[in-house]
């Protein structure tokens, strides 16, 4: 009996590693650090309308830097003289500088379409002339934003003067 007891330990041990192994093989590897949660309805509500009021800072200011960095690559501009890319809109802002006096920003609602696509809709009005031409005092406004790489983009924007 004392030969045996010795053995029984033994294989009390291997089978033992063994269960253990096979547990440690079987668990589930431990988790990557989680993705940074997305922003809230109520975060981006902010920071869409926040960026819709640095657009019209930059009007105001002659920043072309900002509209390139803020417009989206395929954005479109709609007005009075049709449709235009970003290209070319950047380009006829440069070509025909607005004197911007004063604006204001009214009645804004952000509606979503879904988590990465929403439209910004307000009443603007303003006191400013492009290109020596008096721009409309009040307008009514659209800005549809989308979500890329966590940060919102400005995908178009239009104006109908409001009577």
């Amino acid at each position: 009996m004392t030969t045996r007891l010795p053995l029984v330990i033994v294989l009390t041990l291997v089978f033992a590693a063994f269960a253990h192994a096979q547990t440690t093989a079987t668990a589930s590897p431990s988790p990557s650090p989680s993705p940074k949660p997305a922003m809230s309805r109520a975060q981006s509500q902010r920071m869409i309308i926040a960026t819709e009021k640095k657009f019209w800072e930059a009007w105001k200011n002659k920043d072309m830097k900002f509209f390139r960095a803020n417009l989206a690559p395929e954005a479109i501009m709609i007005g009075d003289s049709g449709v235009a890319d970003k290209k070319t809109s950047v380009s006829a802002m440069e070509g025909t500088p607005c004197e911007v006096t004063t604006y204001e920003l009214s009645d804004l609602k952000v509606t979503f379409l879904n988590s990465s696509t929403a439209i910004l809709t307000y009443k603007s009005t303003q006191d400013a002339t492009c290109g020596g031409e008096k721009v409309p005092p009040l307008v009514w406004s659209s800005s549809t934003y989308v979500m890329k790489g966590g940060r919102w983009y400005a995908a178009s924007h239009q104006e109908t003067p409001a009577k």
